[in-house]
């Protein structure tokens, strides 16, 4: 009860701070983000000290080398922090806009977005999901409970320290950002259960966690999907382009969602794509599973299992299949797929346009990479996840997926 009850105290003041956030202006709003800004590219070396920690404690687990990067904060990826924020700033403010409409009778009828009010995030590992959550939870006008995972516990108390501190200076109720600093599957589980002081809670990890939030949270939750992406290249395919796409989708960065996992391709192109992608790959010691066709033509790969299909690895591992047709690869995809982001190498339209139509995933790529399902790289500034659900947003979530509408009726006397 001591944790639950302490849960619920850091959530009560998030719903205090929550209504004044929402009576601050778009402007001092932004006034915020930038000190935040600041102030984080100014603590760098805190920041990296205490993620130190973090990385230290992870090796001593035995994390693997992909998710160590995906821990690693540096002062590069700090200035990069610093600037999302920046960016988050320049964009518009989604507060306030809505649509006016008049009815017969003479009702004046204003819709307009509003904060959610409290965002709760349980997610693993990666601490720039802190400041990006903070930052666009207060662009938006919400208060947010973070609560991370183990691995990051560390460089998240430093990050939350920061901007607590930053907002207390500008005049701001500090509880607007709050950290659950117990990492335990009781905080988690607590957290579910913060009825009428938490408006949403969004998920952000591996399968097993969204799978644990998604059917227990007693509060409403945004599904965030597990990244099990795949890179179809077709029979008509640029193989040149194929190669590039695919190490930069499966290679550039193997532990973010975005990057895929299984690369399908059409057996008329298999012997030159798979040999060449061999080449191509073999600086980054990729494990290569594939078919009895792969196998036979990629030395060193090994067959795979109807397990490595299903499988989001996060690390350099990738499946292979050899298809007869462009429907066998949408039959795959959508047996296996997560609804994260799946790509098609053609240069036939009628393939593309089939491909896009038949899968229902929330990004769909034509002859580009799937490393772009990212809130950055679609203009919003960042994200506080990708939602592989269909309500009451998909894909990734920037500003206008934390707000919400409300009605404000003007009349002179009008009665029903």
């Amino acid at each position: 009860m001591e944790l639950f009850d302490s849960i619920k105290s850091l959530c009560e003041g998030a719903k205090r701070a929550s209504r004044e956030l929402s009576q601050l202006s778009g402007a001092k709003r932004n006034e915020l983000l930038i000190a935040i800004a600041k102030s984080i590219s100014e603590g760098a070396d805190e920041i990296i000290e205490a993620n130190k920690i973090d990385l230290e404690n992870a090796k001593a687990n035995g994390i693997s080398d992909a998710m160590l990067d995906r821990l690693m904060l540096n002062k590069a990826r700090i200035e990069g922090i610093s600037s999302a924020i920046l960016k988050i700033a320049d964009l518009a403010d989604p507060i306030g806009a809505g649509e006016i409409f008049t009815r017969p009778n003479g009702l004046e009828i204003h819709k307009m977005r509003v904060p959610l009010g409290v965002v709760a995030m349980i997610y693993e590992a990666r601490p720039n999901v802190t400041p990006d959550a903070a930052s666009l939870c207060l662009k938006s006008g919400n208060a947010v409970v973070l609560r991370g995972g183990k691995e990051a516990i560390s460089s998240n108390k430093c990050i939350v320290s920061i901007i607590r501190k930053t907002l207390k200076e500008c005049g701001v109720d500090e509880n607007a950002v709050s950290l659950v600093e117990n990492t335990t599957r009781e905080s988690a589980n607590a957290l579910m259960n913060m009825r009428g002081l938490i408006d949403v809670l969004i998920p952000r990890g591996g399968k097993g966690l969204i799978r644990s939030v998604v059917e227990n949270a007693r509060v409403p939750v945004i599904e965030t999907g597990a990244g099990n992406c795949h890179l179809y290249v077709d029979e008509s395919a640029s193989i040149d382009m194929a190669i590039k796409l695919a190490i930069n989708a499966k290679c550039s960065r193997p532990s973010v969602c975005n990057a895929i996992e299984t690369i399908l391709v059409h057996k008329s192109v298999a012997e030159e794509f798979l040999t060449r992608f061999a080449e191509a790959s073999a600086p980054y010691s990729l494990d290569i599973r594939g078919c009895a066709d792969t196998v036979s033509i990629i030395k060193g790969a090994s067959l795979a299992t109807e397990a490595d299909y299903e499988t989001e690895y996060d690390d350099y591992i990738v499946s292979i299949k050899v298809v007869c047709d462009l429907d066998s690869a949408i039959e795959h995809i959508n047996k296996y797929t997560t609804g994260h982001s799946e790509a098609i190498v053609t240069e036939n339209a009628r393939s593309a346009d089939k491909f896009t139509s038949s899968i229902d995933s929330c990004a769909l790529y034509v002859n580009t990479s799937t490393r772009f399902t990212d809130g950055g790289e679609f203009g919003f500034g960042a994200e506080i996840g990708i939602s592989t659900q269909k309500l009451h947003v998909r894909g990734p979530m920037g500003l206008d997926a934390l707000t919400t509408s409300k009605y404000i009726i003007k009349g002179d006397g009008q009665i029903r």
